[in-house]
């Protein structure tokens, strides 16, 4: 607006110059009508040049990755420094602004918190990042910003977004052509870790530690379930939601109380939540999965305490993502899926995992993967399941 404001002045300054030379044209002698006809050429050229230096303005805030720096804001919905799901998306933005330089791809993170009260700002700040024109991209993940991104793609018809880790609902917003959404298969790597726990669990009792009761979350939980119930059908599996993915003192008198009642292996998806978890797993010398990161390398200090973690690999997505945007092969308008056999998911399975997890136990593990890659073991999802399916499945296993 303020570009036009200035062209608009100095067209406006250019042709009340013409307009006088008009004037005094009919008024002087010939040889003064000359000269005030090589004014009015002059006008006429300055005219010209400050209608291309407009346009050229105009269009330099237009340009998208076919020149100058591709740019990325990263707007979360929670805190950098959960050793977890946002730390790994910051990391695989950082790894590609390290491999390319600042001066082909840079990004911006927005920390907008994880707490209820910080919900209400989630739609201003996307409405303010895409009103600011200076992203190829917005990227976000979890439901909690799908509402925030739909009335910022309804104002901003031509701002490019990727959500992950929520499903878009595509036909029911107009099928928009600015938006690719990820999603991951948690409960494929889920039921690697559920097995896991049940084959190491001397009690019988494993837990499960989620952040909300949402699609992701119970996507992870069924996936878990099975895992566990199909390696020990007796298996019992305590669960327990936070409410939030922020309260990690929450996290962990949750957790206490579920290996104080006897379990002994626990899985925690929670974010900064889980990581109380893994303290409580600490103070009671029993086992705790990581989620999202590799925990273990992150918190050396819990390390003997976490056999392994179950890796959702947003970090990897985003960075393959950006790189296809930026070559002009990104499918917007659809959804993706990741899962072992697209490297959307995986387990931590390093000389640490080898340390600590019997070596019969990780073969099995091996073998389920394999089953599981190859369609062998179909493994339940949230997506498929309805309410009262997951809850029946839930009480096959509570905890009496």
């Amino acid at each position: 607006m303020k570009k036009a404001m200035v062209f608009a002045l100095s067209l406006t300054m250019v042709l009340s110059m013409a307009g006088c030379g008009s004037k005094k044209e009919t008024e002087a002698p010939a040889t003064e009508a000359k000269t005030e006809a090589a004014k009015e050429t002059e006008a006429v050229k300055e005219t010209e040049a400050v209608t291309k230096a407009a346009v050229e303005t105009e269009g330099a805030t237009e340009k998208t990755t076919s020149e100058g720096t591709y740019k990325a804001a990263f707007l979360i919905p929670g805190t950098l420094g959960d050793k977890s799901f946002w730390d790994s998306g910051n990391d695989g933005l950082t790894k590609l602004r390290d491999e390319l330089g600042a001066d082909v791809f840079d990004f911006k993170v927005e920390q907008m918190g994880g707490n209820a009260a910080d919900m209400a700002n989630y739609e201003p700040t996307f409405l303010d990042y895409a009103d600011s024109g200076e992203y190829d991209v917005i990227i976000t993940g979890s439901w909690q910003c799908v509402d925030g991104i739909i009335s910022a793609m309804e104002m901003y018809p031509d701002q490019k977004f990727i959500l992950f880790d929520e499903e878009f609902d595509f036909e029911g917003n107009g099928n928009p052509e600015t938006m690719y959404n990820i999603m991951f298969k948690q409960n494929e790597v889920s039921y690697l870790v559920g097995a896991e726990a049940a084959m190491m669990s001397e009690s019988g009792i494993v837990s499960f530690l989620g952040g909300m009761d949402g699609k992701v979350i119970n996507d992870f939980l069924v996936g878990y379930i099975q895992g566990a119930k199909d390696t020990n059908p007796d298996i019992k599996v305590a669960v327990s939601m936070v409410g939030d993915y922020e309260d990690s003192a929450k996290g962990k008198d949750l957790s206490l109380a579920m290996y104080n009642a006897g379990a002994d292996c626990g899985f925690n998806v929670a974010g900064n939540a889980g990581l109380g978890l893994i303290e409580a797993a600490a103070e009671t010398g029993k086992y705790a999965f990581g989620v999202d990161s590799d925990q273990a390398a992150l918190l050396p200090e819990y390390a003997e305490f976490i056999p392994t973690s179950a890796l959702k690999n947003v970090g990897d997505a985003l960075y393959t993502s950006i790189k296809r945007d930026m070559a002009g092969e990104l499918p917007y308008g659809t959804t993706e899926y990741l899962g072992f056999a697209e490297n959307g998911v995986g387990l931590v399975e390093d000389a640490h995992y080898e340390e600590i997890v019997p070596e019969d136990v990780r073969t099995k593990v091996d073998e389920l993967q394999e089953k599981i890659t190859s369609g062998e073991i179909e493994v339940f999802s949230s997506s498929t399941m309805s309410t009262d399916e997951i809850e029946e499945l839930k009480a096959s296993v509570a905890v009496q």
